[in-house]
C-alpha cells in the first residue's frame, strides 16, 4: 500500500522499492564495445593475408621485406581509435543533468540523487528544477513546465492535477507535487537516450568505396595466390627441385610480393589522414568533428534539415513594438507594462517588456489572477497608480466573445502572421473582486490599449549561411515543433521562399506519401521528435543525403539517423553525443567551412585513389601474367615498398593535403576505376616487355629486377604527373622531389644494396627507358580521354555550355584543383 500524498513513502516501501529494482539506477548498455572494435578492425580477412605475408617473411629471415606491415598496423590503430572515441560520446549520453532530486519521504523533504529515486516517490518541484522521473502531478500551484529541449515547443508548458511531467524537463515557474510512475529504463528520457546510442558509423563514399575494392580483391587473392605460387615454382625448376633446392623460399617471397602489391593499404591510410588533417583544421574553426568520415558527408549534402530554435534562431525572445490602440498622452499603460516587466515571477515574454519600459516609481497590487499558458493572459488592480483592471495576453484570448473586437483582432492576426509573437494590454474600468480571482473569470468592460509585438531573434549569420547553401545546389527544409505560421515568417526573415508553413499533424505515416509532401513544401510546424526522425529517413528513402541541425532532445533521434547530425555546443548533452558534428561556438556560418573543407577531402582523395587503384590495377595483372608465362616474379617486396613510396605514398600525402576547391559529385569509384584500370594495363605491359628483354638479352634476376623497378618507377612518376595536373609549383616541387628520391637509391651505395640494385648495360638500360617512355605516353592519352569524358559528364550534371572545357578554371588551378 502507498502511503498518503502529503508523507509520500516509508523508509520500507522505499527500501522494498529498490531491493525489487524498481529504482532509478539506470545504467544504459554501451553502445558497442571495445571488444567488439578491436574485433571489427584487427580480424578482418586482409589483416589476416597481410600478418600472414608479414610473419612468413620474418620465419624465412627476410624482415627487409616486410615493411608494408607498418601501414597495416596504422589503418588498424587508426580505425579503433576513431570508433573508440565514437563509442566513448555514446556511452557519455545523458539527458538528466540535475545533481539532486528532491523527495518527500515520511514525511519530511530530501534531497536524494537522482538515482535514488523509486516508484512510487512524491516530487516536489520547484523553479530550475529537472525531473528526475516520469511521473503524475498530484498538486500544482502555477506549475509551468519547459518541455523544449523534449518536444521542440517553446512555449512553456501549464500542469495542473493529474498531468503528466517527463524526466529531462525543467521547472520554470510555480511549484507541485508528483507522483512518480515510471523509472530507469521505462522513462521518457532513458528512452531516448537508449534509442540514441544505437551504433552506427556515418555512411562515406569513399570508405564504402574502398572496402567495395578490398571485398572484390578477397575474391581474387586466393586463387591468385595458388596460380603465382605455382608459377614460382615452376619457374624455379619445378616443385620437386624447387623444395629440394631450397629454391622454394624465394617463389614462396615472389609470391607475397605479388599479394601484397594488389592491396591499396596506402589509400586507406591515406584517406584517414585526410579526415583527420580535415578535422584538425575544422576545430580551429570551432567545430567538432566526432567521426572523421563527417568531414566528407557534409559536402555530399544535397538537403539540410534546420530546427528552427537554435539553428536559425537564437533561442530568445525580444521586445518588438507597441502599437498603442488609445490617443497618446495618458503613461498609466507604460507604468502597467513596466511592472509586468519587472516583476520577479515574471515570464519570458513579460520580461522583455523591461527595458524598454523603465520602472518609475514601484506600484502596490491589490488583486492579480496570475498569467497561465492555459488560458493565456493574466491581470492586475493596483491600489496606488493606475486605475482599474489591467488586462495582459492574447488578444484572441482576451477577446475571444466580443464581436466588436474584430478590427483588433483582425490586425494581431496580420501581425502574427509576420511571425511576431502578439499579446494586447487591455483596460476594464473596475478593480477586480475577490470572487474574479477565484474563479479567474475575465473581467468586464475592457477596452483594448495597446498591441505589442514580440519576436525571435534571428541569428546574424543565418541569411548568408543559408544563400551559400542555395547557390550550392543544397535544399533546406525547417522543421520546429511552434506554430508553423511563425515558422513560416522567420523562414521568410532569413530569406526562403515560405508562404505558409505545413503543419505537421496533417502529415501522412507512410514514407512514400510523406516523401511527395517534403518534396512539396519547405516549412513544417507542430513537428513531434518521432516525426522528425520519420522526415528525415522519408528524405534518405527518396535518394537524398541528408543533413540534419538541432540542440534539444527533441531532434536527437533526427540526427542519430540523418547522414549528417549536426549539434549546436550550447545543447542538449543527448544532442551533442549523437551528433557527427559539433558548431562550439554555435554559429550556423561555420557549415561552409565544412562544406569546403569536405569537398577538399573527397577531391583529393580522389586524385590519390586513383594512384593507389592503378597499383592494385597492375599488380593483379601481373600476377596473372608471370603466373602464366611462369617466369620469376620481377620484384622484391622491399623493391615494391620504395617505388609505392616515391610514385604514390609520400607524394599522395601531400597531395591530398593540398587546397581542391572542386563540387562533389557522385561516382568516385566509377571515375577512379575508369582511369587506374587502363593505366594499370599498360604498367603490366610495360614491365612484362622490360622482363622479356632481360630474358631476351640473357641477363640475370637482379639485374632484371633493377630494369624492371626502374620502368616501374618512371611510369609511375608518369601517372603522378597525369594526376596532378594542373600544375602548380608546390606540385612541381613534389614531382621532382621522388625524381631525385629515385636517383639517390640507385646511386647510392647503401640503398642500392640494400634494395638488390645492379648497374644495366647501356642496351638494356636503353630498351628499359623506351618501353617507359613508350607506357608513358600511352598513360598520357589514357589521362586526356579520361579527363575529357569526366567533364562531359559533369557538364551533362551542371548544364554547362561548353563540356570540352576544362571544369577546372585557370582560377582553380591556382587553388589546386584537380
Amino acid at each position: 500500500m502507498l502511503t498518503g500524498a502529503a508523507t509520500g513513502l516509508t523508509s520500507a516501501e522505499v527500501a522494498q522499492r529498490h531491493a525489487d529494482g524498481r529504482s532509478n539506477d539506470y545504467s544504459p548498455p554501451s553502445s558497442r564495445s571495445l571488444g567488439m572494435i578491436l574485433r571489427a578492425n584487427i580480424i578482418t580477412l586482409f589483416n589476416g593475408i597481410i600478418a600472414g605475408c608479414f610473419l612468413l617473411l620474418l620465419v624465412l629471415g627476410r624482415w627487409q621485406d616486410a615493411l608494408f606491415g607498418l601501414s597495416a598496423l596504422a589503418n588498424a590503430v587508426i580505425g579503433t581509435v576513431q570508433e573508440y572515441r565514437a563509442k566513448r560520446s555514446l556511452d557519455q549520453l545523458a539527458l538528466l543533468n540535475a545533481p539532486a532530486a528532491r523527495v518527500r519521504r515520511d514525511g519530511a523533504e530530501l534531497q536524494i540523487a537522482v538515482r535514488d529515486v523509486v516508484l512510487d516517490d512524491l516530487l516536489e518541484l520547484r523553479p530550475g528544477d529537472q525531473v528526475p522521473a516520469d511521473a503524475v502531478v498530484t498538486s500544482a500551484s502555477g506549475l509551468q513546465l519547459d518541455e523544449s529541449l523534449l518536444t521542440g515547443e517553446s512555449d512553456p508548458i501549464d500542469k495542473d492535477s493529474d498531468d503528466r511531467v517527463l524526466s529531462g524537463s525543467v521547472v520554470v515557474a510555480g511549484e507541485g507535487t508528483a507522483r512518480v510512475d515510471r523509472v530507469g529504463a521505462d522513462s521518457f528520457a532513458n528512452q531516448l537516450a537508449s534509442e540514441a546510442k544505437r551504433f552506427s558509423l556515418v555512411t562515406s563514399e569513399l570508405r564504402s568505396s574502398i572496402n567495395r575494392v578490398l571485398k572484390w580483391l578477397t575474391w581474387l587473392v586466393g586463387p591468385l595466390a595458388l596460380l603465382v605460387l605455382n608459377g614460382q615454382m615452376v619457374a624455379a625448376g619445378g616443385w620437386g627441385v624447387a623444395i629440394e633446392s631450397g629454391r622454394w623460399r624465394s617463389a614462396a617471397v615472389d609470391t607475397i610480393a605479388s599479394l601484397v602489391a594488389m592491396i591499396p593499404l596506402g589509400l586507406v591510410l591515406m584517406t584517414s589522414i585526410a579526415f583527420a588533417v580535415g578535422a584538425v583544421k575544422l576545430s580551429r574553426r570551432k567545430v567538432l568533428v566526432q567521426e572523421l568520415a563527417a568531414v566528407e558527408g557534409l559536402a555530399r549534402v544535397d538537403i539540410i534539415c534546420l530546427d528552427k530554435t537554435g539553428t536559425l534562431t537564437a533561442g530568445d525572445i525580444v521586445f518588438d513594438e507597441v502599437h498603442p490602440l488609445i490617443e497618446e498622452g495618458d503613461d498609466d499603460w507604460r507604468h502597467v507594462l513596466a511592472w509586468n516587466g519587472a516583476e520577479p515571477d515574471a515570464n519570458a515574454t513579460a520580461r522583455c517588456l523591461a527595458p524598454r519600459f523603465a520602472v518609475e516609481s514601484p506600484l502596490t497590487v491589490g488583486q492579480r489572477i496570475p498569467f497561465s499558458s492555459a488560458r493565456k493572459w493574466s491581470a492586475v488592480s493596483f491600489t496606488t497608480g493606475p486605475t482599474g483592471t489591467w488586462v495582459l495576453g492574447g488578444p484572441e484570448m482576451v477577446f475571444a466573445d466580443d464581436p466588436d473586437q474584430g478590427p483588433l483582432l483582425a490586425r494581431a492576426a496580420e501581425l502574427a502572421g509576420s511571425g511576431r509573437r502578439t499579446l494586447v494590454l487591455a483596460q476594464a474600468p473596475a478593480d477586480l473582486t475577490p470572487e474574479e480571482v477565484a474563479d479567474e473569470r475575465r473581467p468586464a468592460g475592457l477596452v483594448p490599449v495597446a498591441l505589442l509585438t514580440f519576436r525571435e531573434s534571428i541569428r546574424p549569420d543565418a541569411r548568408e549561411t543559408l544563400d551559400y547553401f542555395e547557390a550550392q545546389g543544397v535544399a533546406v527544409r525547417i522543421i520546429s515543433g511552434d506554430n508553423p505560421h511563425t515558422v513560416a515568417a522567420i523562414a521568410r526573415d532569413v530569406g526562403l521562399e515560405a508562404a505558409t508553413g505545413f503543419d505537421a499533424r496533417e502529415l501522412p505515416d507512410d514514407e512514400q506519401e510523406l516523401a511527395a509532401v517534403l518534396e512539396q513544401n519547405q516549412v513544417f510546424g507542430r513537428v513531434t521528435p518521432e516525426q522528425k526522425k520519420a522526415i528525415v529517413l522519408a528524405l534518405k528513402s527518396a535518394g537524398h543525403t541528408v543533413a540534419m541541425t538541432g540542440d534539444g532532445v527533441n531532434d536527437a533521434l533526427a540526427i542519430k539517423d540523418a547522414d549528417i547530425g549536426i549539434a549546436m555546443e550550447s545543447g542538449s548533452a543527448a544532442t551533442k553525443a549523437v551528433a557527427r558534428l559539433i558548431l562550439l561556438d554555435g554559429r550556423f556560418s561555420h557549415l561552409p567551412g565544412v562544406v569546403a573543407e569536405g569537398r577538399q577531402v573527397i577531391a583529393n582523395v580522389e586524385r590519390v585513389s586513383m594512384l593507389f587503384l592503378s597499383k592494385t590495377a597492375y599488380a593483379v595483372s601481373l600476377a596473372v601474367v608471370f603466373a602464366a608465362l611462369m617466369i620469376e616474379f620481377p620484384f622484391l617486396p622491399r623493391q615494391l615498398s620504395v617505388t609505392d613510396g616515391l610514385t604514390i605514398g609520400i607524394p599522395a600525402f601531400f597531395l591530398a593535403l593540398l587546397p581542391n576547391a572542386r563540387r562533389y559529385r557522385p561516382g568516385f569509384l566509377r571515375r577512379s576505376l575508369s582511369f587506374a584500370v587502363p593505366a594499370g594495363v599498360v604498367v603490366a605491359a610495360a614491365v612484362t616487355a622490360i622482363m622479356l628483354a632481360s630474358s631476351a638479352q640473357g641477363l640475370g634476376i637482379e639485374e632484371a629486377r633493377t630494369g624492371t623497378t626502374i620502368g616501374l618507377a618512371l611510369l609511375g612518376l608518369a601517372i603522378l604527373v597525369s594526376r596532378s595536373a594542373p600544375f602548380t609549383l608546390v606540385k612541381a616541387a613534389i614531382v621532382a622531389a621522388m625524381v631525385v628520391g629515385l636517383v639517390l637509391v640507385l646511386v647510392v651505395p647503401f640503398a642500392a644494396d640494400f634494395l638488390q640494385f645492379l648497374p644495366l648495360s647501356e642496351p638494356y638500360l636503353a630498351t628499359v627507358l623506351g618501353i617507359a617512355a613508350l607506357g608513358s605516353g600511352a598513360v598520357a592519352i589514357i589521362h586526356a580521354v579520361h579527363s575529357r569524358t569526366v567533364r562531359r559528364a559533369e557538364a551533362s550534371i551542371t548544364g554547362e555550355s561548353d563540356p570540352s572545357a576544362d571544369s577546372m578554371s585557370s582560377n582553380s588551378s591556382a587553388k589546386g584543383s584537380p
